[in-house]
């Protein structure tokens, strides 16, 4: 026995999360439905390492003797800094422009995987989460824009959430209009315009006023600096804000295509709409941006109702892949958080938390060779026929194997004594059903005499039988 004071205590480090079955099922689910949206636009899958050289991932090139801001970073054999991937489309970038002479122009795929995150984690921020990407590399035109967004409302719809979001567009060349047209050309101040536009659903057009100028004190007191812009520069900003973009800007026209399109194929302004507030990736895009916003509202962590708000999002991004060629190579994406939307759909009851059956269990009452080659063997017939199924390979009595099965989840269990055996017959007991039925059922001598959810069958007949129990007939047909 090893030495209490020896043992290793047993933690998750800090955020990061362990995953149950009934979690992964759930997400399992969410995820098949949305790849069937995706496939049915002609994207195909793609799958990336979770290491990229640092150096790849453009965003935290090595700049120190071990380049961790940010990213996890390992050196390998050759002296080469590696890093878990920050996200999915940067190991995308490299990937087509690895195989650029083989791949088909444009490139559409998707991808499904975890990313992380050297930061700090707190509540709902998690250093490993997944994300799931769409993209379409070596297009230029706004169309491919505008085919993103469609598909991103496509796929809220086969979600079950037609009419609890909207896909918010909008044009990082238009915000770089507005911003030239006001005369702001530091990029801290930009940054700072930026982020007083993008409260504009928060605050109103009162609070960014405040935030273009001075700056805004809360309710509780805090005061955020504002962008210091004068009376001119803020009134060219609000003029945006309230529908009025500079005139002959390329991304006005662009959007205007993109308007064409969603009202040609249907996509109403309740689905799909322009949305000045709109603001992503103040370097990374340089194109449309889009937002897919879930607008029913939840309680926030004082109680109050605010709007769920954003679960993915993306855009253009034309320069990405053109850090790997010389040649200029568009590309736009989006990325859905899987985690954040799985939460939503779990709020709206669309999300399927039941956990999977688990397998049919074979109870182990006889402990003789002859008869456990018996139990086996009835085994081995289940999987055959495609059902789910375990000899139990514990020592313990009856009631605690049939514990085990309950712990397990499990869809059925067989059990088989001696007696059983020499007259040919299994008995067969339904665990949901005998649970269900025993709710009923005060007197635990009355539940013992009627033998809740059980049957005895020859065992010539046992497949037929389990099949009659629906989880095994769902387990069988895949579900």
């Amino acid at each position: 026995m090893s030495d209490r004071n020896s043992l290793i205590e047993a933690r998750l480090p800090r955020g990061f999360e362990d995953r149950t079955p009934a979690d992964i099922a759930a997400v399992d689910r969410m995820i098949a439905t949305i790849k069937t949206v995706y496939q049915r636009y002609g994207f195909d899958p793609v799958e990336t390492p979770l290491f990229e050289y640092t150096e790849a991932l453009g965003k935290f090139l090595p700049d120190t003797d071990r380049p961790n801001a940010g990213v996890f970073s390992l050196q390998d054999d050759d002296e080469q800094w590696m890093s878990l991937r920050y996200d999915l489309t940067a190991p995308l970038a490299r990937y087509f422009a690895q195989n650029y002479d083989k791949l088909p122009k444009p490139f559409r795929s998707y991808r499904a995987g975890y990313v992380f995150r050297n930061e700090k984690p707190g509540p709902g921020r998690f250093r490993q989460f997944m994300q799931f990407d769409a993209d379409t590399v070596g297009a230029a035109g706004p169309e491919a824009d505008a085919e993103m967004c469609m598909m991103m409302a496509d796929t809220m719809d086969a979600l079950g959430l037609a009419g609890k979001y909207v896909v918010k567009v909008n044009s990082r060349k238009v915000l770089d209009g507005v911003l030239e047209t006001a005369g702001v050309t530091s990029d801290a101040q930009k940054l700072s315009v930026l982020r007083a536009i993008d409260k504009l659903d928060k605050f109103g057009t009162d609070g960014v006023l405040l935030l273009l100028g001075d700056g805004r004190k809360d309710e509780s007191g805090d005061f955020t600096k504002g962008a210091g812009l004068d009376a001119a520069q803020r009134g060219v900003v609000l003029d945006y804000v309230a529908g009025n973009p500079p005139a002959e800007n390329p991304g006005v026209l662009e959007l205007d295509v993109m308007r064409s399109m969603f009202h040609a194929a249907g996509y109403g302004a309740d689905r799909i709409r322009i949305d000045p507030s709109v603001v992503r990736g103040l370097e990374y895009y340089t194109g449309p941006v889009f937002e897919i916003e879930l607008t029913f509202q939840v309680p926030n962590e004082k109680g109050q109702p605010v709007v769920f708000g954003s679960v993915g999002g993306g855009g253009r991004y034309d320069g990405l892949v053109s850090r790997f060629r010389a040649e200029p190579v568009p590309a736009t994406g989006f990325s859905i958080g899987v985690s954040r939307l799985a939460n939503a759909l779990k709020m709206t009851g669309l999300l399927d938390t039941a956990e999977n059956a688990g397998p049919v269990v074979i109870l182990v009452l006889d402990r003789d060779p002859e008869a456990i080659a018996d139990y086996q063997k009835m085994t081995s017939e289940l999987r055959r026929a495609g059902i789910r199924a375990e000899m139990y390979l514990g020592s313990s009595g009856m009631n605690a194997q049939m514990k085990y099965a309950d712990r397990r989840n499990a869809a059925a269990a067989v059990i088989v004594g001696s007696n059983e055996r020499a007259e040919g017959k299994v008995t067969i007991k339904d665990l949901a059903a005998g649970a269900e039925q025993a709710k009923a059922i005060k007197d635990n001598a009355e539940y013992k005499a009627a033998k809740v959810g059980q049957v005895v069958v020859a065992r010539a007949d046992l497949v037929a039988e389990l099949m009659k129990i629906p989880a095994v007939a769902r387990m069988r047909a895949g579900d």
